[in-house]
């Protein structure tokens, strides 16, 4: 096995429980490894701090899967599946799909799991991960037994990690149209060619959270895809909503999810540059969500991606009612909670607004965050009152 020594000093954060080491923090590797190999990690005085996988290729040279001297087997890989489908207990009458496995939030690093109804879609994102493959679906097969396995590891990650895409159908079958349930609302999802694994399931509390707010509101869905946002204000009462989206498809989304559940609302489906919309639009919204795609993909982009969190905020703000409503989001993991408090706030002194913060948000239960791996916070929202 490999042996991966990291420089005095660097060991810290591994002690602590972060599941990535960086090469920047290796003082030493003894041994050929290929990507995806296991390895041992290992102080410069020779304590072993933990077990994980080799990537040459990726920035993230090590991802680790246990730490001290308890190395990484098949058994605990069979444990921790078994474990995070034990914590994901939804009523099955109102919400059939969710995540089953969210990677290092599950101390899984690299491994992708949402449940659709009574299928799986899979993301295998790291070479560790793959040469796992046939265990992971083995496992997934035994305890979940599903309907059907589709794989969508079609991701730029892979590509950082030296391997192809990979997508397509695993076992089964996937039904012609596929509808799941979430807080008691039917979805349709595109399970083969959606967004990620076909659907959002990271935003459900915070779907829910805006029935709260929701009733004889007038309402614009900005970034709106599937609707999600929109058809959760509906089941509440708002009075209208329009769903802003530069993808054609998407609005077409929005508009058949909203008639899955409601025959007479009041929708319009906008297909446009939200940017632009929100700027040029005579209209003013008692309620506004923002939940626009990663910004920043990497930390080098943060700086040109606060500029656009704040100069989308701030146009929000002005086109909103006094005592208005405002759902704003940041999926982006280089973004921290901190940093996007501060952009929205910066966004609200110069929209001269006063603005009072009713809520932070994050992910929901199906999206744990392993403590010591703050990246993994990706979703941070705020709920704000613009009076």
């Amino acid at each position: 096995m490999v042996e991966i020594v990291i420089k005095a000093g660097k060991e810290k954060a591994i002690r602590q429980g972060h599941p990535w080491i960086f090469t920047g923090a290796i003082a030493d590797i003894r041994g050929a490894a290929q990507s995806g190999d296991q390895c041992i990690v290992q102080s410069i005085k020779g304590e072993t701090l933990g077990f994980g996988y080799y990537n040459a290729q990726s920035a993230i040279a090590v991802r680790l899967l246990s730490f001290g001297s308890a190395r990484f087997d098949t058994v605990h890989l069979e444990k921790r599946i078994y474990n995070a489908l034990q914590l994901r207990t939804f009523d099955s009458t109102t919400t059939d799909s969710y995540r089953l496995i969210n990677s290092e939030g599950d101390f899984l690093p690299g491994l992708i799991v949402d449940k659709f109804g009574d299928g799986i879609v899979i993301q295998i994102l790291t070479s560790g991960m793959e040469r796992m493959r046939n265990e992971i679906i083995g496992y997934l097969t035994a305890i979940c037994k599903p309907s059907f396995i589709y794989e969508r590891s079609d991701t730029e990650s892979r590509k950082r990690e030296g391997l192809d895409e990979s997508d397509g159908l695993i076992s089964g079958r996937i039904p012609e149209s596929a509808i799941v349930k979430e807080n008691g609302l039917k979805f349709s999802v595109d399970i083969c060619s959606g967004q990620k694994t076909g659907f959002f399931f990271d935003q459900r509390i915070n779907r829910l959270l805006i029935r709260n707010y929701a009733a004889n509101k007038t309402m614009c869905d900005c970034f709106s895809y599937s609707g999600a946002f929109t058809v959760n204000a509906f089941a509440a009462g708002v009075q209208s909503s329009e769903c802003v989206d530069i993808s054609k498809n998407a609005v077409e989304h929005a508009k058949k999810n909203v008639g899955l559940n409601f025959q007479n609302a009041h929708l319009s489906t906008v297909n446009a540059d939200v940017f632009k919309y929100l700027r040029e639009t005579t209209s003013q919204y008692d309620l506004i969500v923002l939940d626009p795609p990663k910004f920043a993909k990497h930390p080098g982009e943060v700086e040109r991606a606060s500029r656009g969190y704040k100069d989308i905020n701030l146009v929000a703000m002005k086109k909103i009612a006094p005592e208005g409503i405002l759902f704003t989001f940041s999926c982006s993991n280089a973004i921290d909670p901190k940093l996007f408090r501060q952009i929205v706030f910066a966004a609200a002194a110069d929209s001269g607004r006063s603005v009072q913060v009713l809520h932070s948000m994050t992910a929901g239960v199906d999206h744990p965050v392993n403590i010591a791996h703050k990246e993994g916070e990706y979703l941070k929202g705020l709920v704000l009152r613009v009076l």
